[in-house]
């Protein structure tokens, strides 16, 4: 098995505790789905987000879908003039038979300007996810 980077990036409307969880664990469950990962396969997990958003740990979102044991951490990207405000970016490290290029990165909502290459997405039932999202919550 290899040690694989899978990315992804979304976005908020404001620093509110809440909305920084709520994306992140959307963005999470999408990475998560469309990749088949398990949570006993990740190596580790790093949850960075700009410098105008600090109203919760993002990471808390994984630990809230059940990744107890996954080594995570957060950190603020550089700040740097002109960047993509509001915005909540995931690395993981995945240990996984998948070549990169089977590999998935998710960008969603404005952070689809990070990398437009990758942001051409299979279309997702937004509401399906929420249930899924929310079934990972109740166990």
């Amino acid at each position: 098995m290899i040690c694989r980077g899978v990315r992804g990036a979304t976005t908020v409307d404001s620093n509110d505790r809440e909305e920084i969880l709520a994306a992140t664990r959307q963005l999470l469950a999408l990475m998560i789905r469309m990749n088949d990962i398990h949570a006993e396969d990740v190596a580790s997990a790093i949850f960075s987000m700009t410098h105008d958003l600090n109203a919760e740990f993002p990471a808390l979102a994984a630990r809230q879908l059940g990744w107890l044991d996954v080594p995570l951490i957060c950190t603020h990207e550089v700040n740097v003039p002109g960047s993509l405000p509001n915005c909540i970016r995931i690395l993981l490290h995945w240990n996984t038979n998948k070549t990169q290029s089977d590999i998935q990165h998710v960008y969603i909502k404005d952070a689809i300007k990070l990398r437009p290459d990758l942001s051409d997405l299979p279309p997702v039932d937004f509401q399906e996810l929420e249930e899924w999202i929310q079934h990972a919550l109740n166990q």
